[in-house]
């Protein structure tokens, strides 16, 4: 079969056509593939960094509270304890209340926190158990005008402030065992059913040691 020169000429121009668009889609599937493993790559950096993050985060949270055991028990000092122990696990440690401690004046089950004092009063001394994060065993209160602490009265302690009946009364002492003592009296405004202008009724009544 004879071609003329003009089909020749078409028939090149339509192969090279054909090539050209072969090319380039094999070429734009090798961009696409190209970008989405730098895309998968990236994530894998990214999740990475985010478990490294989190790894630092773990290692980084306090696993022991140090706190100093006074007062009546057999042998008082700064005992390292495991974060969340409670009052009676820092007792037993320092060997437990002596025969003139007061058992009554503690409670046993209040959360300990890092560099809390926890004091054991004799039984017939004025002071009451002083739990604090940064203060050391106070004087009693005075007797003219006796204020309530917060961290160590019993629920008929606290229903004497004005306002406060049975359930609230149960409410601070719950919120006491559970997130540990009182650091400000303002803090009281964190239990349930006590907002500010109960607080401001409460204020003048109240300490916290």
């Amino acid at each position: 079969m004879h071609f003329s020169k003009k089909q020749v000429v078409v028939s090149t121009i339509l192969v090279c056509a054909i090539l050209l668009l072969f090319g380039v889609y094999v070429f734009q599937g090798r961009e696409t593939s190209n970008q989405e493993f730098s895309l998968g790559l990236e994530e894998e950096r990214e999740d990475l960094k985010v478990k490294d993050k989190q790894k630092v985060q773990a290692t980084t949270q306090q696993t022991t509270v140090l706190v100093d055991v006074k007062g009546a028990v057999k042998t008082p000092g700064v005992y390292e304890l495991a974060a969340g122990s409670r009052i009676r696990d820092a007792i037993r440690l320092s060997g437990g209340i002596t025969n003139q401690g007061d058992k009554n004046a503690v409670n046993l089950a209040l959360k300990l926190q890092d560099e809390m004092i926890v004091y054991v009063p004799k039984i017939g001394e004025s002071e009451s158990v002083v739990i604090s994060s940064h203060t050391s065993p106070g004087t009693s209160s005075n007797t003219e005008n006796p204020l309530i602490n917060l961290n160590t009265a019993t629920p008929e302690e606290l229903q004497q402030l004005d306002g406060v009946g049975p359930a609230k009364a149960s409410a601070i002492i719950a919120y006491r065992e559970e997130n540990g003592p009182f650091q400000k009296i303002e803090d009281l405004m964190n239990v349930s059913g006590i907002g500010q202008k109960s607080f401001d009724k409460l204020k003048e009544s109240i300490r916290v040691q």
